[in-house]
């Protein structure tokens, strides 16, 4: 009686816990982010096994992940799922206390960028275990995929699917403005061109992700946003910076992108997105965004490379996101499982659709080829011609990235206010990020 006491009050521990985790925003466009247990319509079914499990997203994507939670516990009655989701950057906020206090969710969401950080401080599980037994089946999946998950020869993520950076824009409101077509290996001054055109129709460019364009933009240089080894930035040369900022600089004060005012308010979800809400013509996202860009927007659109010149170097395939286990999960072999079923299972990849990348299965992607839209069709011609047309990606971000690309915003912030020039804040943002990666250095 006594240890089911304790149990008792345990689970009311931390169902409070999550709730005062979650309760101070909500995701974008309605998605609550309110933890949850999805009901399968077994309630008499004996529930032994409880798993908490946390993602980012958009609407879309909330929605479907709560189907294939409800389908894995229809297949599986005695697991039940709690589940907490947010938009990106909330989603890290109320990552970060969980794992202060040793609460993370048994499954986390894991991006690239965070991998490092997390692994290292050894908050999450090492895989390789669970996928050599094949508690979770990577049979159909290459050893250099898998590999994009390790640190130091641990692998701390599965990735859930590969993908690219890509242009996502509205050809038919291109077409009514005059613009037939975007030619092959365009370049960063045809895209100022079709903006100024596109301005004059009172549309606007999507604002790049500083922490991703600015990194690609070193790579089309032959340059690296970090060094190798993750102790250093990967340039010495501030003319980078410089030139990267000043085009990004001229490109705001003639009016090609929205007011920063309002996109420091975005969650950065699909929903927001200036191409949904019809003011944009374009927008700089990833592949697997495409297919909840297009269902957002409930209308045509189109994917092509990045402008270059060098955009070949630039390019490179990453893992959209990763499943990473916590070290603290008390049920880290039922986690695998459901790591394991979302990889292999076909109807359950037929809802996720390119949302999460394409599979990394050789046989679900092959499974999915005959059921595939028109839009998913798009993603994986894009991820084909991408592949043929990328670099290696670099190594995982090292710890003190998030600091470093947080500087980075703030430097992009004070940039287009007129708090810094250019040059100003290039020798700022060298000596401080630089200062953060040498004080995380192990």
């Amino acid at each position: 009686m006594k240890r089911i006491m304790i149990s008792i009050l345990h689970l009311a521990l931390l169902f409070t816990t999550v709730i005062g985790c979650s309760s101070n925003g909500q995701s974008a466009n309605g998605g609550t982010g309110t933890p949850r247990t999805i009901e399968t319509g077994k309630s008499g079914s004996k529930q032994e096994v409880k798993l908490r499990i946390a993602w980012w997203g958009g609407q879309a994507r909330h929605d479907y992940t709560l189907k294939l939670i409800a389908m894995y516990q229809d297949l599986h009655p005695e697991v039940q799922i709690d589940t907490e989701y947010a938009g990106f950057d909330d989603y890290w906020k109320r990552l970060a206390p969980q794992a202060a206090a040793n609460q993370l969710p048994d499954l986390i969401q894991m991006d690239i960028s965070y991998l490092t950080q997390y692994g290292t401080k050894d908050q999450l599980e090492d895989l390789t275990s669970l996928t050599s037994s094949g508690t979770i089946n990577v049979r159909s999946v290459e050893s250099a995929t898998i590999n994009t998950g390790r640190v130091g020869g641990k692998l701390y993520g599965i990735p859930l699917g590969m993908n690219a950076m890509g242009a996502t824009f509205d050809a038919a409101m291109l077409e009514k403005a005059g613009i037939s077509s975007i030619r092959p290996n365009w370049t960063w001054s045809d895209l100022e061109q079709i903006a100024k055109r596109m301005k004059s129709q009172g549309k606007v460019l999507d604002h790049m992700r500083f922490d991703q364009f600015f990194p690609y933009y070193l790579r089309t240089q032959n340059q690296h946003y970090f060094s190798s080894d993750g102790t250093s930035l990967g340039y010495s040369d501030p003319r980078y910076f410089i030139d990267y900022f000043k085009m990004y600089l001229r490109w705001y004060e003639a009016g090609y992108m929205r007011e920063w005012d309002k996109e420091a308010l975005s969650k950065l979800t699909p929903e927001e997105n200036p191409v949904v809400l019809g003011d944009g013509f374009m927008t700089m996202a990833w592949s697997n965004q495409f297919a909840s860009l297009q269902e957002a927007a409930k209308k045509p659109l189109t994917l092509i490379g990045l402008p270059g010149p060098n955009e070949k170097l630039g390019l490179y395939l990453k893992p959209t996101m990763l499943f990473s286990i916590a070290k603290s999960s008390k049920q880290k072999a039922e986690a695998a499982k459901f790591i394991s079923w979302f990889l292999n299972d076909v109807e359950a990849n037929k809802l996720i659709k390119g949302d999460r990348g394409i599979p990394i299965s050789k046989d679900v992607k092959e499974s999915l080829k005959p059921t595939l839209s028109e839009g998913d069709q798009k993603i994986y011609d894009y991820m084909a011609w991408a592949e043929q047309n990328s670099s290696s990606m670099d190594p995982p971000d090292p710890i003190g990235a998030a600091e470093v690309s947080k500087l980075l915003r703030d430097m992009q912030e004070q940039i287009l206010y007129k708090k810094l020039s250019v040059e100003e804040a290039a020798a700022k943002f060298s000596t401080e990020a630089s200062a953060i990666l040498v004080r995380n250095k192990k």
